[in-house]
């Protein structure tokens, strides 16, 4: 499984900046704040996503999904849970492979191989047949947010 401390941690922060956040490196071993799976998965508070080195990467996209698709001024009272719905929900796990697209040397695959890996289920059975095959929902939720064009692409600010 892909984590923080194997890619490069300042494009990280470079692409969540663009998205108004801000990616708090936490000391290895010490407690992220926020984490709603716990340690060593990241966490959240405010428009800030906290990861450790042994975070694992489709962990930071996924919380920092959370936050890009809320409103600025719904990201300063989240803590550990920005869930708001289960549209919302779906959103986010298609909104965080494609952020992995954004990362050099990550991709889309490889988030949806490690979010597979990590456990997340899905209908189909996979990630990937999810994004591909299941998400039309999830598609369009993100498009009537301006995150997604119509060819299915990600938007970065």
């Amino acid at each position: 499984m892909l984590t923080l401390a194997d890619i490069d941690a300042e494009a990280a922060a470079a692409l969540l900046a663009r998205y108004g956040l801000r990616l708090e490196r936490v000391a290895d071993g010490a407690p992220i704040p926020g984490s709603y799976w716990g340690e060593p998965e990241a966490g959240l508070v405010g428009s800030t996503v906290y990861a450790r080195g042994d975070t694992p990467l489709h962990s930071l996209l996924h919380e920092a999904a959370h936050l890009i698709v809320l409103p600025p001024e719904r990201r300063q009272r989240v803590h550990t849970d920005a869930t708001d719905s289960i549209e919302e929900e779906d959103a986010v796990c298609v909104l965080q492979a494609l952020l992995g697209d954004a990362l050099p040397g990550v991709g889309r695959d490889r988030v949806l191989a490690d979010m597979d890996a990590w456990g997340y289920t899905f209908r189909l059975g996979s990630a990937r047949a999810y994004v591909e095959h299941d998400a039309d929902e999830a598609w369009a939720w993100l498009q009537r947010r301006g995150l997604v064009d119509a060819q299915r692409r990600l938007r970065v600010p």
